[in-house]
């Protein structure tokens, strides 16, 4: 009987990116039959979403471990980003996880471990996994372009010296289209804060790494791989395993009937689908010229609703945001809900026809394999650069435009976006788009290239 290979996963107390790596774990299990540990760190108490999703899994296979919570009190509050927040609650797990890793290591009730696969994000854990002298991985829950950015950070914080959203030409990221410096991550635009200064530190630590392994597919970002190899400066394995998405029960998936009923009584590729993610949400003053938008624009809708992000909400009733009477005059022409939604059936029905998104990497993922033309509505962390791949780089959206004094993007602007995407303007964005669709299918066939990859990375592994 073949010896069963064991790893340890550890990410970030964040959910979309522990989703991220338990699916990645469940492809490992399922194709090549590993045993996994799943390690987690946690603020406070372990995410719902990610407890619910753990339960589905084959338990004998894949196990998890919640490290000791961090007290959410005990991290700094003012001036702050939720981002450095979970930095700062990854580092002061580490000891604990040292202790997880050399339990690990010496138990006797599992296979021995072979190698540790970290979050990006959580890269302290490479030290520790050095000084075990484990064999250890990077997973990138986000794209090509976002790891292409971090390893060329040491050379680009060298190579310019004014703030990056000064800079007069656009940033260079190696096999990426160049970007503007504003739409680098949040974390890059002081470069004076302790937030950049976290970043910096980190992207200096993936030199530890024996390999990477991405939440993308040749087809999309086969540049940023070529580009780092053929100068020499990554001299490991980059694996694009994607599309990784989430295919198992999420913590609300009794689902929403009434949106999927809603839709079924549409025309084909007629909706457009309106929802900014479960973490950051739109001001009052851009919900109401959203909202106007929308009913401008004549076209059917289907808006997942949050309550405005600079209001005081409580338990209110989140439709009172919307402008005065707007439910009533687009009764006939969109449906609001405040419910959770099921995503990726609304993105793989066929009467969706756009998706206004923040371009969190999930939701930009789940668009692609859907086949769904995007406009691109970036909020917070690397969204904007998700949304220059998307519009610029691969094409396959459309980005509106947003006021240069407060970021807002007005009615007008958002009525004749959307009549771009869903009209005839749209049509080369659609047939992009849908070869994009076969191609992540491909991807992920018997032979196709993101399988192979990621049985190359099993064979690295195990020989």
């Amino acid at each position: 009987m073949a010896k069963t290979t064991h790893i340890a996963v550890f990410t970030i107390p964040v959910f979309t990116h522990q989703a991220s790596i338990i699916e990645l774990c469940k492809r490992l299990h399922l194709h090549h039959h590993f045993h996994i540990t799943c390690i987690f760190p946690t603020i406070n108490s372990p995410i719902l979403s990610t407890t619910m999703l753990l339960k589905s899994l084959p338990s004998t296979a894949i196990s998890h471990i919640f490290l000791p919570p961090v007290n959410e009190q005990d991290l700094p509050h003012q001036d702050v980003s939720p981002q450095t927040k979970v930095q700062l609650a990854v580092s002061q797990s580490m000891q604990s996880f040292r202790d997880t890793l050399a339990s690990l290591r010496a138990s006797s009730t599992t296979p021995p471990l072979a190698a540790l696969v970290v979050d990006a994000f959580a890269n302290e854990a490479l030290e520790i996994a050095k000084e075990f002298d484990l064999a250890s991985y990077v997973y990138i829950v986000t794209s090509a372009m976002t790891l292409s950015l971090l390893l060329h950070l040491p050379t680009l914080h060298e190579e310019v010296a004014c703030e990056y959203k000064d800079c007069v030409e656009g940033i260079r990221i190696p096999g990426c289209v160049s970007i503007q410096g504003r739409d680098l991550p949040d974390d890059f635009q002081d470069r004076s804060s302790f937030a950049y200064e976290l970043i910096l530190q980190r992207s200096k630590r993936f030199d530890l790494a024996c390999g990477f392994l991405v939440n993308s597919f040749c087809e999309m970002e086969e540049n940023v791989v070529t580009a780092f190899h053929e100068d020499g400066k990554v001299n490991v394995p980059i694996y694009l395993v994607g599309p990784v998405i989430q295919t198992g029960p999420s913590s609300e998936s009794n689902g929403n009937s009434e949106c999927l009923s809603w839709l079924e009584n549409q025309m084909p590729n007629s909706v457009l689908y309106v929802s900014f993610g479960s973490v950051c949400a739109l001001t009052q003053q851009q919900i109401n010229e959203l909202a106007l938008g929308l009913e401008l624009s004549g076209k059917k809708f289907l808006w997942v609703f949050r309550a405005p992000s600079d209001v005081d909400v409580k338990n209110d009733d989140p439709l009172k945001f919307l402008p005065h009477g707007f439910l009533e005059r687009t009764k006939e022409q969109g449906l609001v809900i405040t419910s959770w939604a099921p995503q990726t059936q609304i993105l793989s029905h066929t009467s969706t026809g756009g998706f206004v998104t923040h371009c969190g990497w999930n939701s930009t993922v789940e668009s692609i394999v859907a086949g769904v033309p995007m406009i691109t509505w970036p909020l917070c962390a690397e969204q904007r650069m998700n949304a220059a791949l998307v519009t610029e780089g691969l094409r396959v959206g459309l980005r509106p435009k947003f006021r240069e004094n407060d970021g807002i993007v007005e009615k007008e602007e958002t009525a004749k976006v959307v009549k771009n995407l869903l009209g005839d303007e749209g049509k080369g964005i659609r047939q992009r788009i849908g070869k994009l669709k076969d191609a992540a299918a491909d991807a992920l066939k018997e032979h196709g290239r993101s399988t192979s990859a990621l049985f190359q990375f099993v064979t690295q592994l195990e020989n």
